[in-house]
């Protein structure tokens, strides 16, 4: 049986909501009541059925709605998408991984068929059926990393590897937490972490940039981020802080569960296979707090890392301004009782 789509905004009137199926299936990212910053790369495989792990591309009921808020972003600001000249091959080598893995996932929604370098993709829920010539830019109606990033869940930076370092040179970025592609363009991978407090410090990143160029193809990766969000709004980047930054100061003790989301990004690192570049989805989920404490164990956990969360972290995350509110309001839904391990609800 194939996905329900659901009709929702994450703007204006924001009617974006998660069913009860996709609650449960919201990758909540602590698997410990406290948190700090850690490399937490394990192998991108798949996991439980039902889970957001099984597959390895996710498309999930709020695919439509994302895709078309992804059209409204570029519409405004084509700077969200770049493409450096030599990264072409490699938007090919990330047109193929995703028309493969939607295709493989989701046989009911994507159909790819191949003869040679003459390919057929039909996208059911988008309503694309297009025939093109692979490797030949002029058979599709936008570059290859554009055109088949119009048409996945999350954004996509694609990271060229020379001189031991990876340089962020190609992206599709739309629902980003606060930074901007514009910016970070032709950046190394030490450049474009440079804002991330405490991490420098210990050394993660230099563990992280180790790991990540020494990812062979056939064996991606993946970690869990997080922050948090006032309102269920996608786009989140510095080029539109004055419409997203005035909501942090919006919070109040009775709107708090229905305004604050954790918004959770799903980041898997895989190796191109013709350009050797990286890709690096970031899958963004966002859920409100309403909707998150259901959970009874991800209320009390939730509770005691906001609590906890040193005030550096707090501050970069954005929370200052309403973490009071949102710890009081959590606290009452925590009676002190342990946790059971790991990420899953109860």
């Amino acid at each position: 049986m194939g996905i329900t789509f659901r009709k929702e905004t994450f703007r204006d009137d924001f009617t974006f909501r998660n069913s009860p199926e996709h609650i449960r299936r919201f990758p909540f990212p602590f698997n410990e009541d406290a948190y700090m910053y850690a490399v937490n790369i394990e192998p991108h495989v798949i996991g439980p059925k039902g889970s957001v792990l099984e597959n390895l591309i996710d498309v999930d009921e709020h695919y439509v709605a994302e895709m078309q808020d992804r059209a409204l972003v570029l519409a405004e600001d084509p700077l969200r998408c770049q493409s450096l000249p030599h990264m072409t091959l490699a938007g090919w080598d990330l047109l193929e991984l995703l028309m493969e893995q939607q295709a493989l996932g989701y046989p009911e929604h994507f159909t790819l068929t191949r003869d040679g370098d003459r390919w057929r993709w039909i996208n059911r829920p988008l309503g694309i059926d297009d025939t093109f010539t692979f490797g030949d830019t002029s058979t599709l109606p936008y570059g290859p990393m554009e055109y088949i990033t119009r048409q996945s869940q999350g954004d996509f930076c694609i990271l060229d590897q020379r001189d031991g370092n990876l340089w962020m040179d190609a992206g599709m970025v739309t629902t980003q937490a606060d930074w901007s592609l514009d910016f970070d363009i032709g950046m190394n991978f030490f450049e474009w972490h440079a804002p991330v407090p405490l991490a420098h410090e210990k050394g993660i990143f230099i563990r992280a940039l180790k790991f990540l160029t020494n990812i062979q193809q056939g064996k991606p990766a993946r970690r869990l981020n997080w922050t948090m969000t006032v309102n269920p709004r996608l786009d989140t980047s510095p080029e539109n802080y004055h419409k997203w930054g005035p909501d942090r100061a919006t919070v109040t003790p009775e709107n708090v569960g229905d305004k604050v989301h954790l918004r959770v990004e799903l980041q898997s690192f895989w190796r191109l296979p013709r350009s050797n570049g990286i890709v690096f989805p970031i899958r963004c989920y966002l859920i409100k707090m309403d909707e998150l404490v259901t959970q009874p164990k991800w209320a009390r956990r939730l509770h005691r890392v906001i609590r906890d969360l040193p005030e550096e972290l707090a501050t970069y995350k954005g929370l200052t301004r309403y973490r009071p509110t949102l710890v009081e309001w959590l606290s009452k839904l925590d009676d002190g009782s342990p946790t059971s391990p790991g990420f899953g609800p109860d």
